[in-house]
């Protein structure tokens, strides 16, 4: 075999899936984005927009003003089983951050700053004050950055899993699946190509590596989320915030900054390392740490009765 022959060979063994990568994604039917809410129809949607952005949202209950913050690549359906029972005490906020969820999908830089401004602006258009911030991963690292620009608007805040170790590689702990499609996703043309292959399957056993038990992630929450990851444009936003992922652990340098109380939780079955968890405890100010047994990085699926406990008792407290 020649020597041209063998470069059209390989060429041809690499671009021949990209190509048919490029033309599934061309072909996927995009869902309609739902009307309603699969765990409780009775919550409206809502929607309003921030720098050109459309981002949904959902308030619901009566009370102390509290808004619920999710995970990377997921949406606020990650409460599904605790915002119910903590809208009989608080006046909930949740909503899905830009290229998440069902939010419009930016060509920009998923950075830290572009998550924290998002939901300063979104305290801001609807002017909640006095406000309890709780999330979960990147959604509890938000609240702490949040903190210590010492938003007027922020109360207190409760830190579930929060996201700022391991250089953002957090994820790849999970399991070996979440490991391969992480790392092959940071690696330029590969990562798209990957990417845009993607499947429910795969998903779903990635998605299966956040929780202590695979029946803590129930059917509406797994079919909305991959709904909202076959939306056009989603896998490109989610590799750019994969290959920032680092930032977040950057971004830490500001929590001895932080000046009013924080709770931090974690499921004993968490990504992060005891070390970690340590260090983000001594860096700031007067935070407590809690730890739940039997959970993992999706907190809220696999034990909601103590994530609504912790939150109330936090709240009530600062």
């Amino acid at each position: 075999m020649g020597t041209v022959t063998c470069l059209l060979v390989v060429v041809s063994a690499i671009a021949l899936p990209v190509v048919l990568s490029m033309l599934l994604e061309a072909l996927r039917r995009e869902p309609p984005i739902p009307a309603t809410l699969y765990w409780s129809p009775e919550i409206p949607i809502q929607y309003l927009t921030i720098d050109g952005v459309r981002i949904r949202y959902i308030k619901t209950g009566n009370g102390p003003n509290l808004v619920l913050l999710h995970t990377l690549r997921t949406q606020f359906d990650i409460f599904e089983k605790v915002i119910p029972d903590l809208a009989r005490t608080f006046t909930v906020y949740a909503l899905d951050y830009p290229g998440h969820g069902f939010s419009d999908i930016p060509q920009t830089n998923y950075i830290p700053d572009l998550f924290v401004t998002a939901v300063e602006k979104f305290m801001d258009q609807l002017d909640i004050r006095d406000a309890t911030l709780a999330g979960i991963s990147i959604g509890g690292s938000i609240p702490l950055l949040i903190a210590a620009k010492h938003n007027a608007r922020v109360k207190c805040a409760v830190a579930i899993n929060p996201y700022d170790y391991g250089k953002g590689l957090g994820i790849t702990r999970g399991n070996f699946v979440a490991w391969l499609i992480v790392t092959l996703a940071r690696i330029p043309v590969l990562g798209e190509t990957v990417m845009r292959f993607r499947n429910r399957m795969v998903e779903t056993v990635i998605l299966q590596g956040g929780v202590s038990h695979p029946g803590a992630l129930t059917p509406g929450f797994l079919g909305q989320v991959w709904d909202s990851g076959v939306r056009k444009g989603h896998y490109r936003g989610f590799i750019n915030l994969l290959r920032n992922a680092a930032k977040w652990e950057e971004a830490r340098q500001a929590y001895g900054r932080i000046n009013v109380p924080v709770l931090l939780v974690y499921g004993d079955r968490d990504w992060s390392r005891e070390n970690e968890r340590k260090q983000t405890l001594a860096e700031i100010p007067g935070a407590k740490m809690e730890t739940v047994k039997d959970g993992g990085h999706f907190l809220s699926l696999d034990q909601p009765g103590e994530v609504i406990r912790l939150i109330t008792r936090h709240a009530n407290a600062g």
